[in-house]
């Protein structure tokens, strides 16, 4: 059964736009309090980032969730793997996260979590599509839900990151620059690295409402880069807006993406017996990647793009790491969603394990050349499915040996075909996606 509301990451657009509104909110929180007071007592932790529209919707949904009957809990601004942790250790029934992750602020979003810290289940996320088309009521007044704010959120979330490294780990001696993207992390992560022990120079932690992700954070690395060059920092940590993506910028300024990072934590893992099993990718994940773990013996599974499709392909084969080259990185050794924070511990500690820095240690990933070209076609047939194209994309398959791939897919948001090939010869690779272009424009004329 498709979904009106829940996209693969929750709900999510511009504020002041349907479904993003208060009256909207006000109507989920109370579906969503109807849900999960099936299951029983019900009590619902809700937390936010930094856009200024969290106030309205915190409201909305907070009088939404107790006038069904359901207790909630406040956390403010949090990252949305502390909101994922937390919902766990106070047994609540549910967390919610408002959030856009690294969006602008004018938009913003509602994820949800089960009390286990994961996704919801289709069934409750249809359950609370079919309570949103039906009238809103209010419960007896003597069972309307009450309202408390947790104080020391911050401080648990710090204490649970520490506990993802080594009683006694010490990062002395180490100088880094973190960029919070003036977002979730921006008071937790500073004290996470210094309080183990790290020199730490902080960029974009100042949060007004408006300025979050804007030309800071993991999607605009550029003040990072100059700031650990500047600063001769030997790195430095770029997360997103909600706290759960993270790139690095090595000693020399260059950017280390999601699937470097997922690299060197899984290469680390693989070398100290604790991998089980190998590494789940997705689609888009650089082929380096698959052939360096394929050098270590590693296996590598590809998902759908989505931290969704990442965790539920490693939920299915009992692994504990995957992630995305966009730097959502899934630890499931030590926790239940992707969280920025602890990935880039896990890297850290990596790096400590080879006394190597970042620079070095992504060196036995080479990435291959890609080369993405977006054609754009007018409806009917659908040019993928075209048999012209895919004889041509399988002999180009096969030309490149095994050494190389194919991926064409349809946008999910513009009628475009996305024609990506990658392979180890740049020149080559770009005849290719070229070919192909010019083939998916034909057959969609």
């Amino acid at each position: 059964m498709s979904k009106k509301y829940f996209g693969t990451d929750g709900i999510r657009g511009r504020v002041g736009e349907y479904p993003i509104t208060p009256d909207f909110m006000l109507k989920l929180g109370w579906a969503a309090g109807m849900a999960f007071r099936k299951m029983g007592a019900c009590k619902v932790l809700v937390g936010k980032d930094t856009r200024i529209s969290g106030y309205m919707f915190e409201s909305a949904l907070e009088a939404g969730l107790t006038s069904a009957g359901a207790d909630v809990m406040l956390l403010g601004p949090m990252p949305t793997p502390a909101i994922a942790y937390l919902t766990r250790t106070f047994q609540a029934q549910a967390g919610i996260v408002i959030s856009a992750s690294h969006n602008p602020h004018d938009d913003n979003g509602i994820k949800f979590f089960s009390g286990q810290g994961t996704k919801l289940p289709d069934d409750i996320e249809l359950m609370i599509e079919e309570l949103l088309d039906t009238p809103m009521t209010v419960v007896e007044s003597s069972k309307i839900g009450k309202v408390s704010r947790i104080n020391d959120a911050s401080g648990r979330y710090i204490e649970f990151c520490k506990g993802s490294v080594p009683t006694g780990t010490s990062f002395s001696g180490l100088k880094i620059v973190v960029d919070c993207a003036h977002g979730a992390t921006y008071k937790v992560a500073p004290s996470v690295f210094r309080e183990l022990g790290a020199e730490v120079a902080v960029l974009s932690a100042q949060p007004n409402g408006l300025n979050i992700n804007h030309n800071c954070g993991s999607t605009h690395t550029e003040a990072l880069q100059a700031a650990v060059l500047a600063e001769q920092a030997d790195l430095g940590i770029a997360f997103d807006g909600d706290g759960d993506r993270v790139l690095m910028v090595d000693h020399t300024g260059t950017v280390v993406d999601g699937d470097e990072l997922l690299f060197i934590i899984a290469r680390d893992l693989h070398a100290r017996g604790k991998l089980q099993g190998g590494v789940v990718g997705t689609l888009m994940s650089n082929l380096g990647l698959e052939l360096a773990l394929a050098e270590l013996d590693i296996p590598f599974v590809r998902a759908n793009v989505g931290d969704r499709y990442v965790i539920s392909e490693l939920l299915e084969r009992s692994w504990v790491i995957g992630g995305e080259n966009s730097g959502h990185i899934v630890c499931f050794d030590h926790t239940t969603t992707g969280d920025a924070i602890i990935a880039a511990l896990q890297v850290l500690m990596a790096l400590k394990a080879r006394n190597e820095g970042l620079a070095q240690s992504r060196q036995a990933l080479r990435k291959c050349p890609q080369v993405l070209i977006n054609v754009r076609f007018g409806g009917g047939e659908n040019p993928i499915e075209h048999e012209t194209v895919k004889q041509a994309s399988e002999r180009v398959t096969q030309a490149m040996g095994g050494r190389g791939r194919v991926l064409l897919r349809k946008s999910g948001t513009e009628p475009l075909v996305r024609v990506m090939v990658e392979g180890e010869d740049e020149a080559q690779v770009r005849g290719y996606a070229e070919e192909l272009a010019k083939l998916v424009t034909e057959v969609s004329a």
